[in-house]
């Protein structure tokens, strides 16, 4: 019981962490960037480089979180045949699309700062960074969805 608890706080803590700053990043930062607000690359290669470590170790914790709830949770059964057993698959999809659209939108607007350019990295990776904020939103959409156990309701 007191495992359960301490999991579901912790993945739900680090799952508003990842998805905040992936937003925050893809909603004001890229944003900014590309209207040249900045200056200088710095500010921009700090907010990327913890992102990405964000990222990592948000990913990590879900990951492990995640794996301890569904397995004291579900049978492969219930898993694979129950609405709340498809939420949690969709979620596990939407947190291995989330991981690699941060970490190749990171990648790709690291690489364009290193020409010391900064609007032209910001266009051209806000586009994968709305795409993992849209998958951001998705993960907590279907998480109120399971913390509402929305199965009852069908």
């Amino acid at each position: 019981m007191v495992d359960q608890l301490a999991a579901r706080t912790t993945h739900l803590v680090f799952a508003a962490l990842w998805a905040g700053s992936v937003c925050f990043v893809a909603a004001v930062v890229l944003p900014l960037a590309r209207d040249g607000a900045f200056n200088t690359t710095r500010p921009l290669e700090v907010i990327s480089s913890r992102l990405t470590t964000v990222s990592r170790v948000s990913s990590l914790v879900l990951f492990l979180s995640g794996s301890h709830l569904a397995g004291t949770t579900y049978t492969v059964e219930s898993l694979f045949g129950s609405v709340n057993g498809w939420l949690v698959l969709a979620m596990v999809a939407l947190w291995l699309v989330l991981t690699a659209l941060v970490e190749i939108a990171a990648k790709r607007f690291e690489a364009g700062l290193t020409g010391k350019k900064i609007r032209e990295p910001a266009r051209e990776a806000l586009p994968m960074f709305w795409a993992a904020a849209v998958a951001a939103v998705g993960l907590l959409v279907v998480a109120g969805l399971l913390s509402a156990n929305v199965a009852r309701l069908l």
